[in-house]
Formats: C-alpha cells, sequence, structure tokens
C-alpha cells in the first residue's frame, strides 16, 4: 500500500501519511512526499518494512514510533545515483525532540556530521539524539557534530528504545501478525 502526496516543493509542507491512532501498525507501506512525507502525530506506531521517501524533514510528530526494517531515502537523486546527495539524520524542530538510530545500515549519503541545528550552531540542551550500532559508510560518528545532548547508547540505554520498552509492542503487536524483534 502506499500513500503519496503529490503537492510538491511550491506547496512546502506537503504530508502523505498521519497516524493518530494508537497501536498503529504499518507493513510494507511507502510513504512518499515532498516535505514532511510521514506524520508520526501521536501515541504507539510500528512500522515494518516500510520505505519512507522524502526530500525535508521525511519523519516528524510526537508519537511514540519504531520503524523496523526499514528504509528513510531521499527522493530524489541527481543523475540516478546516491553519491551526489548529503542528506542528515535528523534536526531538532521542537526542544524536546527525541530520534534514535538502532541497528541501522546508514548509506554514504549521511552527511558526517549526522545531525543539523535548527538555528545556529547549538541545540537545544533539552533534545536527546543517539546512535547505536549502526553500520555502513554513513554509520561512522567520529565526525558527527559536539552537542551534550547526543550521544552513542550502551545496550542498558538502548533497550529503553525497543519494540518491547518503548512502545509496548510485546503486548499488542503479536495479534496483528506483522514481524517484529521485540528487544535489541
Amino acid at each position: 500500500m502506499g500513500f503519496r502526496n503529490t503537492a510538491g516543493a511550491s506547496k512546502h509542507q506537503a504530508v502523505a501519511l498521519m497516524s493518530n491512532s494508537d497501536q498503529s501498525v504499518f507493513y510494507r507501506c511507502r510513504t512518499d512526499a515532498f516535505q514532511d512525507s510521514l506524520y508520526a502525530h501521536a501515541n504507539r506506531q510500528f512500522y515494518h518494512e516500510c520505505n519512507v521517501y522524502g526530500t525535508v524533514d521525511f519523519i516528524f510528530g510526537n508519537s511514540a514510533v519504531v520503524l523496523q526494517n526499514c528504509n528513510i531515502l531521499p527522493k530524489h537523486w541527481p543523475l540516478g545515483n546516491l553519491s551526489s546527495v548529503r542528506t542528515f539524520l535528523g534536526r531538532p524542530w521542537k526542544n524536546y525532540s527525541t530520534t534514535v538510530y538502532m541497528g541501522s545500515m546508514m548509506g554514504s549519503f549521511i552527511d558526517p556530521k549526522g545531525w543539523l541545528p535548527w538555528t545556529g550552531d547549538k541545540a537545544p540542551d533539552t533534545i536527546f539524539y543517539a546512535e547505536y550500532k549502526n553500520f555502513g559508510p554513513g554509520s561512522s560518528t567520529k565526525n558527527r557534530v559536539k552537542w551534550k545532548e547526543l550521544r552513542n547508547m550502551t545496550n542498558k540505554q538502548a533497550t529503553k528504545f525497543t519494540v518491547k520498552s518503548f512502545i509496548d509492542g510485546d503486548k499488542w503487536l503479536p495479534e496483528t501478525g506483522v514481524k517484529h524483534k521485540p528487544g535489541l
């Protein structure tokens, strides 16, 4: 199933999918828009084997969301390859932003800085951005921005962001029939 907004750059924000319901599950879906493709608005959400395409701020919202075995990719890349594209893992849009990447393959199109400030060169002291056991050419944290709010997590810290702990998925996902990994 696909969700697509074709408004394009001239319309600015153009959400393709907004989910507000608790215990939302999306399996093998495609979400495609120019800006703000996936609006994970509220409650607990789980995405498995989905593709999210966009150009600016692909995923945003206030929900507790886990994307597992998903692809997050730039919508269009020049000359059909990703070698000329640079993108970031995220930016602190609001003061209490939390974003965690765990066990993710990161392509070479990830900017070595990793994270982009909303304005200026620092992030609010209230954000939580973290990385844990990612792999691939864009996964090195050596040249990441030097924010005190950005961290590489330990196993104990990462456990708080698993399907089981973060969205209580072990209590409601099994009855959906969608495969998921409950822990690390």
